[in-house]
């Protein structure tokens, strides 16, 4: 069999030059046939090995009836099933068949090109780094970041969160607001635990955030996460561009590195899609954008604790000290991302003001605390009668009293 490159010279020297066959065999030194077939051929020659028969040939009718019961069904269960009918072949040989047949039976679906209007939509997800966060005290802690973007600029932000809970969750989305600047016509997310009550419906901490803003709400419909497309691109380059060699002190530093990066890198490279750089983009956007609120929304945790004798509040995994002149009395503790803050509810005042802390095992005690329990230890060592309110007067009944209640 003559070559690809002999192919071509045998008929560039016959229908270009005009060559005869005889002397074409000279110069080349082929067989007159060999020639004659060449020219006769329209297509350059190849080599193609005889098929030969595969082990899975005598069970291909049985892995149709599998895939056609359930187009689901694994290709390592299907080569189980067979190697009880007698198969003897490899994994390969039935993982490429497999492939290239269960096409076939799935319930075809089709996509069209998403377009996306400017200040219409703004999609947010979860994304976990690969390692956890340092907090402090020699800690560290499994973090996670809320990831935005606009739909039509690709406007990216993020906020590192250490929970899955709807304050946490909600405070992220707001940081992300914060730094688009402007509110979208509607907020996008998939079936997350905390934001979803069920049936497509949001949980009443999310549709109170989303009324404050005001903004509308879509959560997406279960195994629909090609609709989150624009921010689970985003999440593959955070980790791929800002989470590799960096190294990080505390969460503070993580976030203040995050947003630089988005600042200085993901918002002003050329998108690879849009041709142009998400910051330019969302200027024009901006036009279709609203004002953020005045005032952020609540998304702090707040619960009513009665302040016990001895006065501290446990609040994620640590011990928050709490004023000791309020023993007894009703406190309402709010905690954010930043500061713990308590508030006795019948007078206003201030139970305790401390700084957030996502390190554990901690007891967390205000000086000013310590100085109030060492005076009210002083006076009660001193026999001063002291209590939340000062000092009491109590009533002592005679035992004789409890006597004639209880029967002998």
């Amino acid at each position: 069999m003559v070559s690809v490159q002999e192919w071509a010279e045998i008929r560039r020297m016959r229908f270009v030059e005009g060559l005869a066959i005889r002397e074409i065999g000279r110069r080349t030194g082929l067989h007159r046939e060999t020639i004659r077939r060449a020219l006769r051929s329209q297509r350059p020659p190849s080599y193609a090995r005889p098929a030969r028969g595969s082990m899975l040939d005598p069970f291909k009718d049985e892995v149709h009836r599998l895939l056609d019961d359930d187009p689901q069904l694994e290709s390592q269960r299907i080569r189980e099933l067979l190697m009880e009918r007698g198969y003897e072949g490899g994994k390969t040989i039935t993982d490429d068949y497999v492939r290239e047949v269960r096409p076939y039976y799935l319930k075809p679906r089709t996509y069209q090109r998403t377009v996306y209007r400017p200040g219409e939509l703004f999609r947010f997800d979860l994304w976990q780094p690969s390692r956890e966060i340092p907090v402090g005290y020699g800690q560290t802690r499994a973090g996670y970041v809320v990831v935005g973007a606009l739909g039509y600029s690709r406007f990216g932000a993020g906020a590192l969160i250490f929970s899955k809970e709807a304050p946490d969750i909600l405070w992220g989305l707001w940081c992300c607001l914060c730094q688009v600047g402007a509110l979208p016509g509607r907020l996008v997310t998939d079936r997350e635990g905390a934001l979803h009550a069920g049936g497509g419906r949001p949980t009443d901490e999310f549709a109170a955030f989303a009324g404050q803003l005001p903004v509308g709400l879509r959560i997406l419909d279960p195994g629909d996460c090609e609709a989150k497309g624009v921010v689970e691109r985003l999440q593959g380059y955070i980790e791929t561009s800002f989470e590799p060699g960096r190294s990080f002190v505390s969460e503070l530093d993580f976030q203040d590195q995050l947003e630089r990066w988005f600042g200085e890198r993901a918002n002003v490279r050329i998108h690879r899609t849009l041709r142009e750089r998400p910051a330019d983009r969302l200027e024009r956007e901006r036009e279709k954008l609203r004002p953020l609120p005045a005032s952020p929304p609540d998304t702090d945790r707040r619960f009513v604790v009665r302040v016990p004798p001895q006065p501290y509040v446990h609040v994620d995994r640590n011990d928050y000290s709490l004023d000791p002149r309020l023993v007894g009395r009703r406190v309402e503790v709010r905690v954010s991302q930043r500061e713990l803050l308590a508030v006795a509810l019948d007078t206003g005042e201030l139970a305790c003001r401390h700084r957030r802390v996502f390190a554990a095992g901690l007891t967390l005690t205000d000086p000013a605390h310590q100085l109030a329990l060492d005076e009210l230890r002083r006076r009660r060592y001193a026999g001063e009668a002291t209590s939340a309110a000062g000092a009491l007067e109590v009533e002592l009944r005679e035992l004789a009293a409890y006597d004639s209640l209880i029967p002998a």
